[in-house]
């Protein structure tokens, strides 16, 4: 992510190494792996509510039937990896929320509905929270994070946690993304030999792969969008405060949010309106959540498109010729639905970012982490970011196999947040991304966002290079803290890529409705064929 050390933002944020050889090598390149048809496949929230309202389905058989569907492709058949582990409580808990619908209603949409989590997600329950690392093995939160309590109280079945890229892939410098210690690597289920991005890698595979209704995943720069994107989904990244981020093992307090993983943007919004709110335990989210909305589906509009004016992204990244084509195909999509685009709009700004984001996220992760482990207190296996140094290397067989923690060590030499390095760089990140960039172009040109490609398609995992990818639009709203969603918009050789909006704080409802109206006039999202490898024929 930084230019420190010749390295770039994405070699930081998307990766996390891989631990597994040759995938797919056995199988006829192309061909696909014995995977059953699913009776949930590509089913919607909406959809799912309906039938268990109806009395047609019921939350235990579903659940029951997703925990299958994770035993059968998972963890057997092309065995995706996303999945750290399925809560033991998960058919109980749906058939209570069956009892609790047949004699008071539904809570809501979410009443009965299998959601995954991310494993850096506190619960307090039968089920760990590692950030996929085995130093944390044993971890006892003391309550759930605001995230879960809210999906509880909604009436969600946590089905389980997602593997990730260890430490939200805030490691190494040198990885691939979707590994972690506890998890090992997690596959692309559109073609097993290729990377599903990071580092809410595990989420965008399960949500793609119909393991569960929607997932949580979190981001600091990259790891809602980048794996939606790279497997094909819709992921949303809300503005810093919008949801809780108390009780998730933090990289920076700067960037850090959860967000919603669907396959469609109702689905999203759905999702979004449960977790969405203040929380006092969170002092942004406390000053944000009032932006919250319950319901973020009445902003979708299949003709959200027309009238809106729209910035074109140009310079940002290479995303190679291929995906530069169906972005053009986007733009010309979104003409012919009415949207007016300003082509193009490429502050400088933007171009300035990765010196100083690096300088904020190596300060705050020290910061943020050492106080996550001192509340766990007696309850974690380590108190510090020295102590996981420390047990990374008394077990490098197992965590550094395959990268260092290269970042981790150059955290820990970090001062406090008072110093004048950390002040003056998160300045500095505040002026490019805000005021130099996404503030002062929407306002010059009147704009309800901008769009680029969210990223280019999923590389083939790579355990001696690591990543090797082209694009990722994700740092000017993760570095402003301002909201963005990525919306599928076609394919390169049958590999997703992704249209990214994003614009000003607290506009999702606007980002909602443009992405609904493109994800309306396109249908671009294709279910994944779980190939041993890319079909260079498509």
């Amino acid at each position: 992510m930084a230019q420190d050390s010749s390295l770039s933002r994405r070699d930081l944020f998307l990766g996390a190494a891989a631990a597994t050889v040759a995938l797919g090598a056995s199988r006829t390149a192309g061909a696909a792996p014995d995977v059953r048809p699913f009776e949930f496949d590509d089913v919607s929230v909406a959809d799912l509510a309906e039938r268990l309202k109806a009395g047609s389905l019921y939350s235990r058989v579903l659940t029951a039937k997703y925990i299958e569907r994770i035993n059968d492709i998972d963890r057997k058949g092309p065995e995706l990896a996303s999945v750290l582990e399925v809560n033991p409580d998960a058919v109980e808990i749906a058939e209570a929320l069956d009892r609790e619908r047949r004699d008071k209603g539904p809570r809501g949409p979410l009443h009965g509905i299998p959601i995954l989590i991310k494993d850096n997600i506190d619960t307090k329950d039968k089920m760990q929270t590692t950030a996929g690392s085995l130093a944390l093995v044993g971890a006892k939160p003391a309550k759930d994070a605001m995230v879960v309590r809210k999906l509880r109280e909604a009436g969600a079945v946590i089905l389980g946690k997602t593997n990730l890229s260890e430490w939200a892939n805030f490691r190494s410098a040198h990885s691939t993304s979707g590994w972690s210690g506890r998890g090992g690597l997690t596959k692309n289920p559109h073609a097993l030999d290729r990377n599903c991005s990071g580092s809410s890698s595990g989420a965008g595979t399960a949500v793609t792969a119909s393991l569960c209704a929607v997932g949580v995943g979190t981001e600091t720069d990259g790891s809602i969008v980048s794996p939606s994107s790279c497997c094909g989904i819709v992921g949303l990244k809300p503005t810093v405060g919008l949801v809780s981020r108390a009780g998730i093992i933090p990289i920076s307090d700067s960037q850090d949010t959860a967000g919603p993983m669907g396959r469609t943007v109702r689905d999203v919004a759905i999702l979004l309106g449960a977790i969405a709110g203040p929380d006092p335990d969170d002092g942004v989210s406390k000053d944000g959540g009032g932006h919250a909305q319950p319901d973020y589906t009445k902003f979708l509009d299949a003709r959200g498109l027309r009238g809106a004016k729209i910035g074109v992204l140009r310079k940002l990244n290479s995303y190679g010729d291929r995906t530069l084509v169906v972005y053009e195909d986007a733009l010309r999509t979104m003409k012919r639905e009415g949207a007016q685009l300003i082509d193009p709009v490429d502050p400088p700004a933007f171009e300035q970012l990765d010196d100083p984001e690096m300088t904020v996220l190596l300060y705050e992760f020290r910061a943020g982490l050492n106080a996550y482990l001192a509340k766990l207190g007696a309850r974690a296996p380590v108190k510090s970011l020295a102590e996981v140094i420390e047990f990374n290397i008394r077990n490098k067989a197992k965590e550094l196999a395959y990268f260092g923690q290269d970042l981790m060590v150059k955290a820990e030499v970090k001062g406090p947040l008072t110093e004048k390095a950390y002040r003056d760089a998160r300045d500095r990140c505040r002026r490019l991304s805000r005021r130099e960039g996404i503030d002062e172009i929407m306002e010059k040109h009147k704009l309800d966002a901008i769009v680029a490609p969210t990223g280019g398609p999923a590389w083939t995992s790579d355990l001696v290079n690591g990543d090797h990818f082209s694009g990722i639009t994700s740092t000017p709203p993760a570095v402003a803290g301002y909201p963005s969603i990525t919306v599928p918009m076609g394919a390169v050789f049958g590999l997703p890529v992704g249209l990214l909006f994003f614009g000003k704080a607290w506009s999702e409802p606007t980002l909602l409705k443009l992405a609904y109206a493109f994800e309306e006039a396109t249908k671009a999202r294709r279910a994944p064929r779980f190939l041993a490898t890319a079909d260079l024929r498509a």
